[in-house]
């Protein structure tokens, strides 16, 4: 069975940084694309980031030169600079491979001055 679970959310400053991380435990396949999604309330999810499992980065323009996906082993990591107060929303974890998709349960990230 696989589990995905975030860490890392918090409360910054407007231009402050976090560092989200999500650890996938159980049959994950290597060949997997894992990302991050991000959900206000109201509003439907939106893509962050997403990394393939050959290493393919793709990020939603709203995060380009800001944010950073990367992955090492089963940890996807998501590193966020320069952070803004429309950034402020639940970050989820998200895994597509050939046995299904998965999600994580999510993590709160808020920018407030």
């Amino acid at each position: 069975q696989v589990q995905l679970v975030e860490s890392g959310g918090g409360s910054v400053q407007p231009g402050g940084s976090l560092r989200l991380s999500c650890f996938a435990s159980g049959s994950i396949d290597s060949d997997g694309t894992m990302g991050w999604y991000r959900q206000v309330p109201g509003k439907q999810h939106e893509l962050v980031a997403r990394i393939s499992g050959g290493d393919s980065k793709n990020y939603a323009d709203f995060v380009k030169g800001r944010f950073t996906i990367f992955r090492v082993g089963r940890t996807m990591y998501l590193e966020m600079n320069s952070l803004q107060l429309e950034d402020t929303a639940v970050y989820y974890c998200n895994l597509i491979q050939r046995l299904g998709e998965y999600w994580g349960q999510g993590t709160q990230v808020t920018v407030s001055s």
